[in-house]
């Protein structure tokens, strides 16, 4: 959890909205097929038959240290696309969705590519 405090008051942002706008942000852009989990417990837990389809949350890691964010992204793009043009389109489009949502500064943005599917 994040929290701000400013003039009128305090602002606190869950770990669930971070990575459910971020999550929803990389899913929209081109060539981006999935969030992938991020290691063995997500594993498990998207292996469960309660698990949803589409889990935005899945392969979102987001930390909050010295007044920036950290970002960590885990995903799986389609055949045929330019990984350097995607990752830095998904990079631009997470920096500038997060700093307008919430005001707060991006520190670092890490990409993954896991998997490439046809």
């Amino acid at each position: 959890m994040v929290a701000l405090q400013n003039h009128v008051g305090k602002i606190s942002f869950s770990a669930n909205f971070f990575t459910e706008l971020i999550g929803n942000t990389v899913t929209s852009c081109f060539g981006v097929i999935a969030m992938n989990v991020r290691g063995f417990r997500e594993t498990l837990t998207a292996a469960l038959p309660k698990a949803k389809k589409q889990d935005f949350a899945r392969g979102v890691k987001v930390d909050y240290k010295d007044g920036a964010l950290t970002i960590d992204l885990h995903i799986s793009l389609m055949y045929g696309v330019n990984i350097n043009a995607v990752s830095k389109s998904i990079i631009n489009k997470v920096d500038y969705t997060v700093r307008r949502a919430t005001g707060l500064d991006v520190g670092k943005i890490n990409v993954f590519v896991d998997s490439i599917r046809v």
